[in-house]
């Protein structure tokens, strides 16, 4: 009997996929950039399962021109790319890889912290100029971390991680914006629920780890960077449109805050004009979840969803649901 066909959508690492060629037969995007929508179309056309990434947009288009095609598995945590309702109407499952990639994020998002509380990429470009003559008190003073006030904003997978980081390792204090109550941190790390002004107006630190929704873009606007200390710092690893970035570059031109770090673009892979000239600002290109370790557990996952389906003959274990 012919083994069914995964058509991988993007060139990503074999790690954690052994499996799924041992069962099937797999195709995978050559090219490290994405595939042209034709490209894409052609894949689902012809896949028992697609693998896919955010840049890949998952529409009734898509769904409707599948002939075979039976899971879609999103190589990612996030899944807005999807669209859950046409996906469920096709009859077609739809899933992620949430696993333990909260260890990654979270770990990028605390050094991004250190690293702008630090002021060491100020240190880095000031030695690369040659400008260090000599040891000098007022230099470059940055602040410390210990026994600051921490606020996230999010504590599912990613956020929960951070506040152990934060709170266990580093001795911080935890303020959570969250609409559901996480009691799991507010005993072992003794964190507080507040409203999102109050965690703006108190942290010395904000960490953003929300899903892109309709009622989450633009959630730090403003109005809300306003509300931040001027020595506070912002850091975003979630979505690019949570944070409105036009916003964000006057606040830092005007020092409204001290500094942020992105990971993530409102129109990646774009930036707001003026971002990349800015010197309080830590620029990453989308690699928080970037580790050998957190790359393996998504191919295994998505592997383990697609077995599921094909193989198995029963529901994937991250099936994605529309609300």
């Amino acid at each position: 009997m012919k083994k069914p066909l995964v058509i991988i959508a993007r060139n990503i690492p074999k790690e954690g996929l052994e499996e799924l060629y041992k069962h099937c037969r797999v195709q995978m995007h050559k090219d490290s950039m994405p595939p042209s929508r034709s490209e894409l179309l052609s894949y689902s056309s012809r896949a028992d399962a697609l693998i896919t990434v955010l840049t890949e947009k998952v529409d009734a288009e898509l769904l409707s021109s599948a002939k075979s095609l039976k899971i879609v598995a999103n190589y990612a945590v996030g899944f807005d790319n999807i669209d859950l309702k046409a996906a469920k109407k096709a009859g077609i499952y739809a899933t992620n890889t949430p696993g333990n990639l909260g260890s990654a994020v979270a770990e990028q998002a605390m050094g991004m912290i250190l690293v702008l509380s630090k002021k060491m990429l100020q240190g880095d470009r000031f030695m690369r100029a040659n400008k260090y003559k000599a040891w000098d008190p007022n230099l470059l003073l940055g602040n410390n971390v210990g026994e600051k006030t921490l606020g996230i904003i999010g504590v599912g997978n990613i956020g929960s991680v951070l506040v152990k980081i934060a709170h266990d390792g580093f001795g911080m204090k935890i303020l959570y914006h969250d609409v559901i109550q996480n009691k799991e941190i507010e005993k072992a790390q003794k964190a507080k629920r507040v409203s999102l002004s109050q965690l703006l107006k108190t942290s010395d630190a904000v960490s953003v780890h929300v899903p892109l929704l309709p009622s989450t873009k633009h959630l730090i606007g403003a109005s809300e960077l306003n509300q931040m200390k001027e020595t506070a710092v912002l850091v975003n690893t979630s979505r690019g449109p949570v944070i409105d970035e036009k916003a964000l570059v006057k606040a830092l031109k005007a020092n409204k805050i001290a500094g942020a770090g992105l990971d993530v673009f409102e129109f990646e892979p774009k930036m707001a004009p003026g971002l990349a000239k800015l010197e309080n600002i830590v620029l990453t290109p989308h690699i928080a979840s970037a580790t050998i370790e957190a790359r393996t557990e998504m191919g295994e996952i998505a592997t383990q969803n697609i077995l599921d389906v094909l193989i198995r003959g029963k529901k994937p274990r991250n099936e994605l649901k529309p609300e």
